[in-house]
């Protein structure tokens, strides 16, 4: 059995096949404050946000069915928070079971027993759960999960283990076969029914059904005696021990996937939750196919900044068709780290399935997303910041693949400008002729003019406005890049105006 509510062919994959840039972007992107929300305090749903967001869908189609799939958990959250929590328990219930100091050689088929019985449960109110609401759900994932669930755990089979494990309490005693082998040695034992059930038991017990040579009475102090009749009990009974085992760790299985799976599911409904608390817009995106440069957006916001800020955001638009190049710039502290996270941070929850936070958005699809961003003073580092900047940059080289997604926020920013803009040049130029789309916030004049006057058909500049006294709008138009930044402004905030 299998979930499939995240993929259509396949259970997700572990964790450890997260991408190695995957922390870099995590810490750039801030989707630290996004993944807390998600949790909503528990580190399980924590991890499987995490872990889902990193490892993005590559096609259209995996994305429209992910968001198919979250579309039924929106419009049904007590249908999926059912599903998730009965997962959940089955999983907990049978970490409890535990062997004890004293467990005896038989230990393994009584543990695989009470697993097996705890899970016969959780099987029929799994069952139960996909009769109540199949007709609700309607996604493909819901759909075939539900048929699954009622074509492979019917009425039948259900009563079936029900039965075989009341076999296997030995009630009419234990009923084996064997074979004499080399030096009389027993082999080939076979656990076998007995005929008729307890009556056809009880008829072979009976004195006068056997002969006193068929008889063997161990003494209460036999010891040794003991510890054959036990080791013959085990042979006969390992067997079934290791295939009920078997059977237990597949049904455990697929109770790990379906809670790790609809766990992401449950911790989009929470951030879901918490975003429409706050009255902000909310939408599937379109997941576009790859070699265009797809990519336009209305109303987008960052996510994060909702999340943490106190007051309103200010959503911003962007019409990149076509583009591969997208260098924004303008005033300091007006919003262009604030605008290039939330352009990544979208492009991420796309790809993960998840609604984002824009009235519309709509971009193609990546093999992946990665980050080159201005990190602060480190004392601890023995190099200096510009050779950290060279190092990360060479392993996003190393990794990267054409049509991938660069955000580069105020990259070699440690060295001076004419040096900082040549090596930038240098870089992207290489990442263009890749086929690698880059999205570069910077202050370099040199660079962003320099782009500019190459009047190159596959760029976008954008510049953060600047209100005539000084005040920041947040939001971003296309204009040509301006020699200052206007930095005087955050002076005369922070010190005062000296001319006064």
């Amino acid at each position: 059995m299998k979930a499939l509510l995240l993929y259509a062919d396949r259970d997700f994959g572990p964790v450890e096949t997260l991408p190695a840039h995957g922390a870099d972007v995590s810490a750039d992107l801030e989707l630290g404050v996004l993944l807390r929300a998600m949790a909503g305090g528990d580190q399980h749903l924590h991890d499987i946000a995490g872990a889902v967001m990193l490892t993005s869908l590559t096609t259209p189609e995996q994305v429209r069915y992910r968001q198919d799939v979250l579309t039924d958990c929106l419009r049904h959250p007590p249908a999926v928070r059912a599903i998730y929590d009965l997962a959940s328990a089955a999983v907990e219930a049978e970490r409890r079971i535990r062997g004890g100091l004293l467990a005896g050689p038989d230990y393994p088929l009584h543990r695989s027993m009470q697993v097996m019985e705890v899970f016969l449960r959780h099987l029929r109110q799994l069952r139960a759960l996909a009769d109540e609401h199949a007709a609700h759900l309607t996604s493909a994932g819901f759909t075939r999960l539900c048929c699954m669930l009622r074509a492979e755990l019917d009425d039948t089979y259900l009563s079936e283990i029900g039965d075989r494990l009341s076999r296997l309490r030995f009630k009419d005693g234990l009923l084996t076969s064997a074979s004499l082998g080399p030096a009389g040695k027993g082999e080939d034992y076979v656990l076998r029914r007995p005929a008729g059930g307890r009556a056809g038991m009880l008829s072979r017990l009976s004195p006068a059904s056997r002969r006193a040579a068929d008889d063997l009475i161990v003494p209460d102090r036999d010891i040794t005696g003991r510890q054959t009749l036990t080791s013959l009990r085990d042979r006969a009974t390992g067997t079934v021990a290791g295939v009920l085992a078997q059977s237990c760790g597949h049904i455990r299985g697929f109770f790990d996937m379906l809670r790790l799976e609809t766990g992401f599911y449950i911790g989009c409904l929470n951030l879901h939750d918490l975003l429409g608390a706050r009255g902000q817009p909310l939408s599937l995106p379109v997941p576009l196919p790859r070699g265009k440069h797809a990519l336009s957006a209305h109303g987008l916001r960052n996510p994060a900044l909702l999340l943490t800020g106190t007051g309103p955001v200010v959503g911003n638009d962007i019409s990149a068709d076509g583009k591969s190049l997208i260098v924004i710039t303008g005033a300091n502290q007006g919003g262009k780290s604030t605008f290039l996270r939330s352009l990544g941070t979208a492009q991420l929850m796309m790809q993960a399935g998840l609604f984002v936070t824009a009235e519309s958005f709509a971009a193609a699809v990546c093999p992946g997303v990665y980050t080159h961003f201005r990190r602060p003073e480190d004392a601890t580092m023995i190099s200096g910041k510009l050779d950290e900047e060279l190092r990360r940059m060479s392993a996003i080289t190393d990794a990267i693949a054409p049509g991938s997604v660069l955000l580069c926020n105020e990259s070699f920013a440690a060295t001076n400008e004419r040096e900082g803009s040549q090596l930038a040049r240098n870089v992207i130029l290489a990442m263009l002729d890749c086929d690698v789309r880059v999205l570069l916030v910077t202050h370099f004049y040199d660079l962003a003019s320099g782009f500019y006057a190459d009047q190159r058909e596959d760029a976008v500049f954008l510049r953060a406005d600047r209100e005539p006294d000084g005040s920041r709008t947040f939001r971003l138009t296309e204009g040509a890049p301006l020699l200052t930044s206007h930095a005087r402004d955050i002076y005369d905030l922070v010190f005062g105006d000296p001319r006064v």
